[in-house]
Parts: C-alpha cells; structure tokens; sequence
C-alpha cells in the first residue's frame, strides 16, 4: 500500500473514533449509496473479522449506515443515522460472519430497494483508505492507493470506449483498468484507475452517456 500523503496515514476529518472502523466504514457504505442511485427499504449488512468483533464499540454500524445515507466522514448526522434511516422507515439488518476474508476490516453490502439488487464487499485498510474487492458478485482489484473510476453500465458495443474516449479528451491517464460482466447483454463493470484525481465536469459527461447507468469516483 502507497500512501500519497500523510493525511493518508492520519486519516480523514471525521466522526470518531476510528478512522478505519468508522472513517473506512462510511466510505465503504457512501460507495455503496452512490452506485446503487436510489433510496433502499432494506440495507443489510455483514461485517467479517476485527468489524465483526467491534463494530457497535467503535462506530462501525452508524458509520456505514450513515455512508450509505450520503453521509461523509465528517457529517455530524452519522452517530444518528440508524434512527434517522428508521425513521426514513429503511430496514437494517445486521449480522456477522466468521467466514475468512483477506482482510480483518471487511463489510458486504447489500441494498435493496424491493426491485432493484446492489452489493459490494469492501475493506478499510486504515487511515480511512477502503478498497471494494467485489460488486454484484464481480471480483475487483482495486488498489485504494489512488483515485478510481467506477461505472456501471448496459453491456453494449461501444461502452468501454465511449467513456475512455472522454478520459482522453481531458487527458486522463489510465493506470489501470478491469471491465467484467455476469451475463452479455446484461449489467456490466469497469473499473478505472487514474493517475489524479478529475474534474466533476468529467464524471457528469460520463453520467450522460446513454450506455451508463451512473459512475462515481473512488480516493476523492
């Protein structure tokens, strides 16, 4: 793991106590909120390893749930959010696991909104740095150590290049990439790694792609 700053190592302004059980948390679940798009009635959560043990002690539970509101690491809303949600009437369901990860700071998410399915597995690393090893089942290998570009989209012809072509206009390098599927013609994944952080302008043009379903940026 390569830090890029010693604010990496320190970690995030946020809501306490941790920045990997609670800062890494609530980017985990953010990402979570960001790419599922929608509010969900049901969010279910299985924390492994260290965020099994410790997850109500340290924060780890409003932390995520609070990400998946939308909330950042500093929002002060985050030690309510599980009231808040329930009061929104969002179901949350809480369980752990003993089953072996590779990495003791693990959470799968899953959001529902009674249609529409979304999970991810993510892992914080520390210093509020996560990484996400899974989406809807598809291995990922995203390194944490610097900006990313996630897109969900319809997997037709032209996708992939449609959103590199964008990332060459505004001369993004692409430092690495992974694209996967579950099923031609159904939900597919890229994921984009970039040399520095882009402008908002640019992941709003790839929002308006026809083939997108929507983007975020993971390292903001």
């Amino acid at each position: 793991m390569k830090y890029r700053s010693v604010f990496d190592i320190i970690g995030p302004v946020m809501v306490g106590p941790s920045s990997s059980h609670t800062a890494g948390a609530a980017r985990i679940g953010l990402m979570a909120g960001k790419l599922f798009g929608e509010t969900p009635t049901d969010i279910y959560i299985t924390f492994y390893g260290s965020f099994a043990d410790t997850y109500r002690g340290h924060g780890t539970d409003v932390a995520i749930i609070g990400g998946v509101l939308g909330y950042d690491t500093f929002d002060d809303r985050i030690p309510e959010s599980i009231k808040i949600a329930e009061g929104k009437g969002i179901r949350i369901h809480f369980e752990t696991s003993e089953a072996l990860t590779d990495h003791p700071n693990t959470a799968r998410v899953h959001l529902t909104d009674g249609e529409n399915q979304f999970e991810l597995v993510g892992i914080s690393i520390g210093g509020g740095t996560i990484e996400i090893t899974e989406l809807n089942g598809v291995p990922l290998r995203l390194s944490g150590g610097g900006p990313a570009l996630v897109v969900l989209h319809h997997d037709r012809f032209g996708a992939i290049a449609a959103v590199t072509s964008i990332l060459a206009d505004y001369e993004i390098n692409i430092g690495h990439m992974e694209v996967s599927r579950h099923e031609k013609g159904r939900q597919a994944l890229m994921a984009i790694e970039i040399d520095d952080r882009m402008p908002k302008e640019v992941l709003e043009e790839i929002n308006r792609l026809p083939q997108v379903e929507r983007s975020v940026m993971m390292g903001e």
